[in-house]
């Protein structure tokens, strides 16, 4: 849900056209991971917190900068869950999800290096 909000104020405050293109991406893709994990806890009967926006940027470099290593981050989770998770759900999103999340990682860093 971070990166939903944080990918909104990346497309619509970015300076970069290539930020705003990024921004836009992660509201496209985390959006459509978040109601596929929404769909898996309503079945388990697990209710998913809120995550309110916490983080601010004062330019494209520090929004790309934090979604570089958040992805990182994101990624090892992840993959963890795909290999290592008991639950055969859980497992097959996280090891979907992982391939969008290496998909953004690279994108990410391909944006960082045009942005220094």
């Amino acid at each position: 849900m971070m990166e939903v909000a944080m990918g909104n104020l990346a497309s619509e405050q970015g300076q970069s056209a290539d930020v705003k293109k990024f921004g836009e991406r992660m509201v496209t893709d985390h959006s459509k991971a978040n109601d596929q994990l929404k769909s898996i806890a309503a079945k388990k009967g697990v209710k998913l917190p809120g995550r309110e926006l916490s983080e601010k940027w004062k330019s494209d470099k520090d929004y790309i900068d934090a979604m570089v290593k958040d992805h990182e981050k994101d990624l090892a989770e992840f993959q963890k869950e795909a290999k290592e998770g008991t639950d055969p759900d859980l497992k097959e999103f996280a090891e979907t999800t992982a391939k969008m999340i290496q998909e953004h990682l690279d994108l990410a860093r391909e944006t960082q290096s045009k942005l220094k």
